[in-house]
Formats: structure tokens, sequence, C-alpha cells
């Protein structure tokens, strides 16, 4: 009862927090933009807005580890698991500088989605291959900019926790640019947040463990590149789930 109530309550403060929180955004962009062309401060307030719910939910408790692997100043491809909605909010908790890849009907939620708009977020409409091409463009113009992306290699939320198939896109868009892929692995927001409800029922011990980075420099192609990272991520995940010794960890 206390957590369903808990799970009302949060709810409740981000519907009622969204749109004041909407307007510090518009005010740091027309403060900021003349100067700030990637937007790297209102990115930041957009880590702050995000990461202030999973601060107050009495029943989350969020670890990150390994960000000094995103190196401030660098471009990188991040690439991360994709369990629940919530991982969007715990990996703002990163508070590193990029550009994230999100299907196109996030960007279409009041406040939230305006905010994506407002940050030069990069959308993609699903089954689109026209679109992906131009999301692929959009990327390609990030990372040149110096903004590195964030992209969910799987393309979806997980049924179960398990780490799905990896799409090509990341990969690509590393090896066209030669910028190195950190991998990224999330583990608890399944518990959180299943991919089908809105309830949060359950607490949660959310992990976030940000892997060294992966030089892309000698891999024969995508399909290469993709399977070592998605072993990479795999092995970690079972690592964090202790179905293998922390001595097997793949750096």
């Amino acid at each position: 009862m206390l957590k369903t109530l808990a799970s009302y309550g949060l709810w409740t403060v981000i519907l009622v927090t969204c749109p004041p929180l909407f307007v510090g955004a518009c005010l740091i962009w027309l403060v900021t933009v003349p100067f700030d062309r990637r937007l790297r401060a209102l990115h930041l307030y957009a880590c702050a807005w995000a990461s202030l719910y999973t601060y107050i939910f009495p029943y989350w408790t969020v670890h990150v580890r390994g960000r000094e692997h995103i190196e401030p100043g660098k471009t990188y491809v991040l690439a991360s698991n994709h369990q629940s909605l919530l991982d969007i909010l715990v990996l703002f908790r990163l508070y590193r500088h990029y550009k994230w890849v999100s299907k196109a009907e996030i960007f279409r939620v009041p406040f939230v989605g305006w905010n994506m708009t407002l940050n030069r977020y990069i959308a993609i409409r699903r089954g689109d291959r026209h679109d992906a091409q131009r999301m692929m463009a959009d990327c390609a113009a990030a990372l040149e900019s110096g903004s590195s992306i964030m992209i969910f290699p799987e393309g979806t939320r997980s049924r179960d926790g398990a780490l799905g198939e990896f799409r090509h896109g990341a990969f690509t868009l590393a090896l066209q640019h030669r910028v190195p892929i950190v991998p990224i692995v999330i583990d608890g927001t399944l518990d959180a947040l299943p991919k089908y409800g809105l309830t949060l029922n359950k607490a949660a011990d959310i992990r976030i463990e940000v892997l060294p980075a992966i030089d892309v420099v000698g891999f024969a192609g995508v399909d290469e590149l993709r399977d070592h990272v998605r072993a990479v991520m795999l092995r970690e995940l079972e690592r964090m789930r202790g179905s293998e010794p922390a001595a097997t960890r793949c750096a």
C-alpha cells in the first residue's frame, strides 16, 4: 500500500513540477544559446531535472560507477542496454554531455518532450527507413560538432531484462567518425518500472556501470565491432547479477 501511494505521489510530483522546470529550461536556453552552441548548460540542467525524481523516490537506490570513463571534452558514442523507461531518467545521473537518440513519440510528451527538442536531442521514427537516414545524419552532425550521442543499440526495451540483439547504427557512426564507444550497463530498472505499466510497484536497487571506452580502430567492420561490444556488455551484466566471477570482467 505504501509503495502504491509513493508511486502516485511521484507521478503527482512529476506532473506538478514539469511546467515550472520547463520554464527554467527556456530561460537557460535564452541566456546561454548565443555562446553555448552545443547547449551544454541546458543539458546539465536537464540532468538535474531528471535526476531530481530519482533522488526523491524513497524505494529506489541508484549507484553509478565508472563515470570517469566518459572524459569531459571528449566525444563518444555512448551505448546502453535498455530495460525500462526509467533508463532515460537514471542515465541523466551521469552528468556528462551528450545528445539523446530517442523514439519520436517521447518528443511529443508535454514539457519533457519539448525540453528534448530544446536540447536538440535526436528523434527517430522506428520502422521508417528514410527517417533512420535522417537520424544518422543528425547524429553525424552532433559528433562532428563535439557532442557525444547516447543510444540504445537494442532499439527497444527488453521484456525480461535479458540483453537483446544489437542494431548497427551506433557502431556504424563510431566507425565512420572514428570515435570510441563507451558501453554502459544498467540493471534494476525493470524491477522499478516494467515495460508495460506505469505503476512504480517495486523497490529497486538500480546500478549503472560505465565501462572503459573501446577504441574502434582495428575492427574489421560494423558486425565485428557490434558483436564485441555486445559481448563486453553481456559479460558485465552477468557479473552484476552474480552469475560470473568479478575476475573475468572484460575491460
